[in-house]
């Protein structure tokens, strides 16, 4: 019996048709739970493809299958610089956005896995900051970053609308 490894790993290109049925999973079950997270045309094929080229697009997979797609950032988020409440830290940090899981791995703790691998992907790369935000409604999203221990900072505006802003400190 082999146990399989998740890998986290850049997407490529060429990925990008997985990558997009993923997200339009993701978007209907954000519709389903009632929330208006992703109900506006964001994110799209394009927001893909620019995470992509930038560098900034990931994939977890397990034996070469997407099971979960992100976008990490080793980068300053405009948003993120004014917020209404007060950040843990000041230095750099990793952003995570877009996070969503395959249906073929939903409810098997996977976007909790995806966190675990960007917090050794941080630490590796010397930045020992993770800053995320989300809808107020995204309660699956909510509760990872609680089981996690990820701390409510505030509130930082993104897209006109206003969202919950997490941090979370790495040793």
């Amino acid at each position: 019996m082999s146990i399989t490894a998740l890998q986290l790993r850049k997407a490529t290109l060429a990925e990008v048709p997985q990558i997009w049925e993923i997200i339009q999973d993701a978007i209907e079950q954000r519709r389903l739970e009632g929330s208006k997270q992703w109900q506006d045309g964001y994110p799209n094929e394009l927001s893909i493809t620019n995470d992509i080229n930038n560098g900034f697009g990931y994939v977890l997979t397990e034996n070469e299958t997407i099971l979960c797609y992100a976008a990490i950032i080793f980068d300053i988020e405009p948003a993120y610089e004014e917020i209404e409440g007060k950040w843990l830290t000041n230095g750099d940090y990793v952003v995570v956005h877009r996070v969503a899981v395959s249906k073929l791995a939903k409810g098997k703790g996977i976007a909790t896995k995806l966190f675990e691998h960007v917090e050794g992907l941080s630490i590796e790369n010397n930045v020992y900051s993770i800053k995320v935000d989300t809808n107020f409604d995204n309660v699956p999203m909510l509760k990872i970053l609680d089981k996690l221990n990820y701390t409510y900072c505030g509130e930082v505006y993104f897209r006109g609308g206003a969202r919950r802003a997490y941090e979370k400190q790495l040793s």
